[in-house]
């Protein structure tokens, strides 16, 4: 079979999709040369082949013997008659969007030959209008970097980065990638990138941490890397994996390389790689070092409360938390240990502390063991439901026992209700704010109806709540599968893109198509989520309106009442958003609280603002932004215990360590201001505190630091303006000190 054909088959598919057959038009130009091709002659002008590259203008044009000859023979050069053709059509053209894929993949390689790049690059670009999907990328990948086709080729990594991570699994798609062959193709066509194999190797950790991809993606990040910091990166990751691969003599020395390379964190890896090959005593003495030789924080001393024993070990993990409060290891060791003593429900209440405000399955797995335990099922039963509704593969009881199996069992335990039963006890959890309650009721109605679009988009509403924007998205993708119609499906399309204009498009053709609530309120959320004019305030208002006027249950017009309540304040209709809110907790939207207390409090009614938040912080199960909010709406002193009890069930809200600095750097106590931010910032790099805290370094003159934080600032947001111009600022004042 010939080259030619083999393509043809191959892209059968694709010429299908080709918007125009070849067409050979009119040339008003005549022709003053012949390429022959076997027995055919192909007619063009010399001048324009001649244009299309430099060999071909010095064959030509130049001193060769084809110069003197109206006819040349390529029949040795493997090229076709059709190709040839198309040749003469672009030199006279300059367009290939005429050509099937078939004849514009021959072109490219044409081009490719003979130095082309006019050609080349305009192949490149109309190939890279083919690439939809994994079929297409598939056959033509190969040919972008055969002949070092960028768009093409960046066309076709943008559709496989969009399939991860399915498409980590497929070996045809690896063999893309994972080969030192396959990066030098890469490299040669411009995308073997360090950035590239840094998000692959990601997502490949995050999937399989000790899989051959994963470390053969690392492997590759490795030889990308061309900066010390990007070398130690990579050789860390890579004794990160080794060692879960239980191969701790090639992790100690992934990892000791790091450290030689600049990577500080790989010392805690050479401390976990000695211990695990039984060398405790070095272990711990590498992490003395390191605590005593770095500025302290949380993961340190959990770290070396591995190597330690007794009431040292409880006293690192004390620590650990105190610097720390996100590390999940501490709370469900000190929780395992109370349990281990028969104190069941004081270890519940100990990782209840990292459950209220950081939901992983590790955690809630622990708690449903604890239930187990003092035979309390229905409380066991709704946690390892909400634990697959957040990872449904996942496997308990150190991977001897699924998810799936332990709920069977319990399901004998516990009385099961009909999903009316369920949809009632799905109203009263959302009433309570009871997140983990209400993604166990759902996840059991799944069970009972897994084709409902409509439970599945609710599952990824409260996953985005309680920001696990993974399990939401597929969540949300699932829902779109079992879409029933198309304007549903244009909704949760919309929800998934996120991005403002496309939200808003698929919002609109939803709505062309069928007027509903969630149509309405995607519109209506999605124009919200910036700064608007008092006019586009207004609009936003008639879509929620019209969306409370359509179809739908409590649940969500409840969230649509309180919204439109919101946007009634910010437009200044007092009277209009007490009326949202107090329809809304006649239906049981227990957050609507909250908005009628913002409500009074703009009427200078403050105890009445008082009191409506402390009606939500008795109903809430998870109440700590209701302390939050109930803080400014009394005097300082009740403020601060309101603020301390917000950072005690969620010490990821960033509000209470600012206020506390604000009130400390007022009484001028700035050490102790910066202290307060700088303990949160050292397990949550918030934009707003990093920019206090620049501001306040600035205040006392200490303008290395200011720029330092202003800096980590901008990497997470470059362009705020606040940040830049106390940037700017201090910077202007550390070159002319004397000027301040």
């Amino acid at each position: 079979m010939t080259t030619a054909s083999v393509i043809k088959s191959v892209l059968t598919p694709l010429m299908r999709k080709s918007p125009r057959r070849m067409s050979f038009l009119a040339l008003e130009e005549d022709s003053d040369i012949s390429f022959c091709v076997g027995n055919e002659e192909i007619d063009c002008v010399r001048s324009k082949i001649a244009a299309l590259s430099t060999p071909f203008k010095a064959m030509l044009c130049g001193s060769f013997i084809e110069s003197k000859r109206s006819k040349i023979d390529f029949s040795q050069n493997g090229i076709s008659v059709e190709l040839m053709k198309a040749v003469d059509l672009y030199s006279r053209t300059k367009r290939v969007d005429m050509f099937s894929p078939k004849i514009v993949l021959e072109l490219l390689s044409f081009a490719e030959r003979f130095c082309c790049e006019e050609m080349k690059s305009a192949c490149d670009i109309q190939l890279a209008t083919f690439v939809n999907c994994m079929e297409d990328v598939l056959v033509l990948i190969e040919y972008g970097l055969e002949d070092r086709a960028n768009v093409l080729v960046a066309s076709c990594l943008q559709v496989l980065l969009r399939e991860l991570p399915s498409s980590l699994h497929s070996p045809k798609v690896m063999r893309i990638f994972c080969s030192s062959e396959a990066r030098e193709r890469l490299a040669s066509a411009g995308h073997a990138s360090f950035l590239l194999y840094y998000f692959l190797s990601q997502v490949a950790m995050e999937e399989d941490m000790v899989s051959n991809t994963t470390v053969m993606l690392l492997e590759r990040l490795k030889e990308c890397a061309t900066l010390k910091w990007q070398k130690a990166l990579a050789l860390h990751q890579l004794g990160c994996v080794w060692l879960e691969r239980l191969e701790y003599k090639t992790a100690q020395c992934y990892f000791e390389a790091a450290t030689e390379a600049g990577h500080v964190y790989s010392l805690a890896g050479i401390a976990r790689s000695r211990y695990k090959q039984g060398q405790q005593h070095s272990a711990y003495k590498l992490m003395n070092t390191l605590i005593s030789e770095y500025k302290a924080v949380g993961w340190m001393y959990q770290e070396r409360s591995l190597y330690n024993t007794g009431e040292d070990k409880i006293a690192d993990l004390n620590t650990a938390t105190e610097l720390d409060p996100t590390l999940s290891f501490p709370y469900k060791y000190r929780a395992v240990s109370k349990a281990e003593k028969k104190q069941t429900k004081d270890a519940i209440s100990e990782i209840d502390r990292i459950i209220q405000f950081k939901l992983a399955p590790d955690c809630l797995e622990l708690r449903a063991w604890f239930f187990i335990a003092i035979e309390d099922y229905g409380s066991a039963l709704r946690d390892i439901r909400a634990m697959l509704t957040l990872e449904p593969s996942y496997k308990m009881f150190n991977v001897r026992l699924s998810g799936d199996d332990l709920i069977d069992l319990l399901n004998h335990k516990v009385q099961q209700g009909s999903q009316a039963d369920c949809w009632l006890q799905l109203y009263d959890q959302w009433s309570s704010i009871d997140d983990i309650g209400s993604l166990a009721i759902i996840h059991q109605m799944l069970v009972n109806d897994p084709w409902k679009s409509l439970l599945r988009f609710r599952q990824s509403l409260l996953l985005l709540r309680l920001n696990c924007k993974k399990a939401a998205m597929r969540c949300l993708q699932l829902a779109c599968n079992l879409s029933s119609s198309e304007h549903e499906k244009l909704i949760y399309e919309g929800w998934i893109f996120g991005h403002r204009e496309e939200a808003l498009a698929k919002a609109e053709k939803s709505i062309l198509i069928q007027r509903s609530f969630e149509a309405f309120f995607l519109k209506a959320y999605t124009l919200s989520d910036s700064n608007l004019d008092p006019e586009s305030s207004s609009y936003v208002i008639e879509l929620l309106e019209e969306a409370i006027r359509c179809p739908s249950d409590g649940l969500r017009k409840g969230q649509a009442l309180n919204n439109l309540g919101g946007k009634y304040v910010d437009s200044g209709k007092l009277d209009q958003a007490a009326n949202c809110y107090m329809n809304a907790l006649e239906i049981k939207h227990t957050k609507a609280h909250q908005g009628l207390a913002r409500v009074y409090s703009l009427r200078n009614q403050q105890k009445a603002a008082y009191a409506e938040l402390s009606k939500l912080i008795e109903k809430a199960h998870n109440n700590a932004s209701a302390y939050e909010n109930r803080s400014e709406y009394c005097d300082s002193e009740m403020a601060k215990n309101d603020l301390n009890m917000a950072t005690e069930l969620d010490p990821l809200r960033t509000y209470p360590y600012s206020y506390r600095a604000a009130v400390l750097m007022d009484d001028q106590k700035e050490t102790e201001a910066i202290e307060e931010l700088s303990k949160a910032i050292a397990f949550k790099p918030d934009l707003q505190m990093l920019h206090l805290r620049a501001a306040f370094y600035e205040s006392i003159g200490n303008l290395n630091s200011a720029l330092c934080d202003c800096e980590a600032a901008l990497c997470l947001e470059p362009d705020h303006i606040d940040t830049l111009d106390l940037y700017n600022r201090a910077r202007d004042q550390a070159i002319h000190p004397q000027q301040i």
